[in-house]
This record gives C-alpha cells, structure tokens and sequence, in this order.
C-alpha cells in the first residue's frame, strides 16, 4: 500500500497531470485511511479490554491481600532462613511491633532462649520436606512477657526444588483449654468423613455465599464477565487450593472445571468455631492471593506474546509434571482458554501456538496435552 500511494505521488509531480490519477489517488487514501482507522479502533478496544481486565484482577489482588491483613491470626512471611519479609496486623500485636520493624529481622529473635533449638530443628526440616510443619513454642514480643504459641509453616519452593520462601501461620495459644494445648499432628486430615463432589470436564461449579470448596482432586477455572460480555480469568484453582464466593467482591464470578474435579465444601462458621481448621486453611487462602498477584503481573504486560509466554510458564509451574520431552500440562487446555487468559481472540492464540511450536518452545502430545520444552 505505501509503495503504491509513493508511486502516486512521484508519478503526480514528474508527469503531465491525467484525468484518472487523482480519482485513483483519492480511492487508494481512501481505502489507507480506512484500514488505518480499523486498526486504530483495534488497538484501542484492546487496550481498553486490557485496562478492564487490570482492574478486575487488582480487586481481586486487593481482597486476598485484605484477607491476609485482617486474619485474625498472626502472619508472616520469611525468606528460607527465616528472615521477616512479610506481617500481617495480628502479627504486629502479637509482637508489640510495627510491620517497618519487624521486617527484615530474623523470626528467630521473637523465639524464646529454651525454644530456639527445637526452632532449629524445625528449619532444618523444612529444607527435607514438601509437608506443612507445626511446633508449640514460646515467644517473646518487644518490652512483653513470653506467650505460648502454635506455629504453622509452609514452604514455597522454586523451580530447582529449593526452598524459597517460609509462610508461619501464629497463633496465641496461652488462653486455650488444656485439650488445645496438645501438639497439633502434622496429619490433620480435614476433609476426611466429608461427601465428595464431582464434576466433569467444563461443568458449571454452583458457588454458595457461606461455602467454600476445597479441591481433592482436579483443576478449576476462576472468571468474570466485564461490561462487554467478554470473559476474563481470575484465577485457576488446583489441588489444595480453596475457592468460593465469599472470597471476592466481583458481582460476577463463575468457577468452571477444566477436568474432572471433586470438591469438598467447608462452611465459614466451621472455620469460624474451630480455631484449627482456620490454621489449616489460611495459607490455603493465601496462596489464592501469591497467585492472583502474578496474574495481575501478566495482565499489565503490553505485548501479547509475552502474556502468553508468562501463562504458560506460570501452568507449567503450578500444573507441569516432567516427561522425558518436556514439562506436559496435566490438564487439557483448549485455545479458548489461553484466549481468554491473555485477554485475545481464539485465533490470535492459534497463529501464536503455531509460532512457538515452530520455535520449538512447545508441542503437544498424542491426548493433545501441551508440552513445554526449556526456555
């Protein structure tokens, strides 16, 4: 098209003018600034698409982040040797310190002397270990007396199998009846005597305001319908992670299963009168938040390819198991799923998948699982 509206324009100036150039000439602007224009008005429902989805995901981000903030339990989060990067309020009462003091100081000086060893201890197993650790303990806040207090941590591991990051779950426990004060059994099971509930592959999930679901089994994805009609990806849930309506204050929220799942439900005043179902669900809660923040991340990146790289990378994390070819998806995802994860169309995401599987990035397997390969 600029070739052949340059052609136009040289042979205008050097030749006698003719009758049929400057029809022609006005026909081909014509159809340039019309092509132009579309690609304009693309560029901006995209854009505006972009800003809508951002905003969801940051509401979304900003509820979890308020569920961590007002627990009513203390929080915090530490490095893999135990260094404070993270409080929540409760955490700051507990300690009689503000969250700008107590990050960056190791938990370990909140341990009382005579607990400090089998503090240790506990560290030193979590390195062994993918199972939640729990230990009764003293601890020592700032100009207070020491308290009794059950502590919970779990460890998030990076892509190496290392530990990475420490989340303690702390709660007071100096007030309790003699029966709490037993040490709680790593093997706290939940969920068991609870009626399973099944769904198929792309099954509607009901949500019920006072419930939450707590996945066994399967893969569920979180969306919501902006003013346009559209879908847009909140989350996705996998095995030992917890779901519900009461966890969002989006008016339109839908849970759908991308495989075969089964539930269990909880209800809030459960977690409300026992004291150690809560322990056991808040990092559950947590991680809800850890990953709505990474899809706000992926939402804010301007190059659509980039986005998509970022979702597969961040499936190949959270449901990639190793086969000699790669790192496979263990959940069948469709184009439409990827569309509506990175804010595009179906075929847009056809052409991209095709690019990356001519780029050896990716490749599918005879079930149509996606493979990742490294990169």
């Amino acid at each position: 098209m600029y070739k052949r509206l340059a052609y136009l324009y040289q042979s205008a100036g050097a030749l006698p003018l003719l009758p049929d150039i400057l029809p022609q000439a006005y026909k081909e602007l014509g159809n340039a600034s019309e092509i132009v224009q579309i690609a304009a008005e693309e560029l901006y429902q995209q854009n505006e698409e972009l800003i809508r989805t951002r905003d969801l995901v940051e509401a979304e981000r900003q509820r979890y982040q308020d569920l961590f903030e007002f627990a009513p339990d203390g929080y915090l989060v530490t490095d893999a040797h135990g260094l404070i990067l993270e409080a929540n309020r409760a955490a700051e009462v507990l300690f009689n310190l503000s969250k700008q003091v107590m990050v960056g100081k190791p938990i370990i000086n909140f341990v009382t002397l005579e607990s400090r060893q089998c503090f240790r201890s506990l560290l030193n197993q979590l390195s062994k270990s993918d199972r939640n650790k729990e230990l009764l303990v003293s601890l020592l806040p700032r100009n207070g007396n020491s308290f009794k207090a059950a502590l919970t941590v779990t460890s998030i591991r990076n892509q190496e199998g290392k530990p990475q990051v420490l989340r303690w779950l702390l709660r007071d426990i100096t007030e309790r009846s003699q029966f709490e004060l037993l040490p709680l059994e790593n093997d706290f099971d939940f969920i068991q005597d609870r009626p399973l509930h099944k769904h198929c592959s792309r099954e509607t999930i009901i949500l019920y305001p006072q419930v939450l679901w707590y996945v066994t089994e399967g893969l569920v994805k979180l969306s919501t319908l902006c003013e346009t009609g559209e879908e847009v990806l909140v989350g996705f849930v996998k095995e030992g992670m917890v779901f519900g309506s009461s966890m969002t204050s989006l008016h339109t929220y839908q849970a759908t299963a991308l495989s075969d799942v089964s539930l269990v439900s909880i209800h809030l005043t459960e977690m409300a009168a026992s004291p150690r179902l809560s322990h056991v669900l808040l990092p559950k809660i947590n991680q809800r938040l850890r990953q709505t923040e990474s899809f706000l991340v992926i939402s804010g990146m301007r190059q659509l390819e980039d986005r998509l790289l970022h979702v597969l990378h961040f499936l190949k994390q959270e449901i990639g198991e190793k086969v000699p070819q790669g790192i496979r998806l263990s959940v069948r995802l469709t184009h439409e799923d990827f569309a509506i994860a990175c804010c595009t169309t179906r075929v847009t995401i056809t052409r991209l998948m095709g690019k990356l599987k001519k780029q050896g990035k990716i490749h599918t397997d005879s079930k149509k699982h996606i493979i990742i390969n490294d990169w």
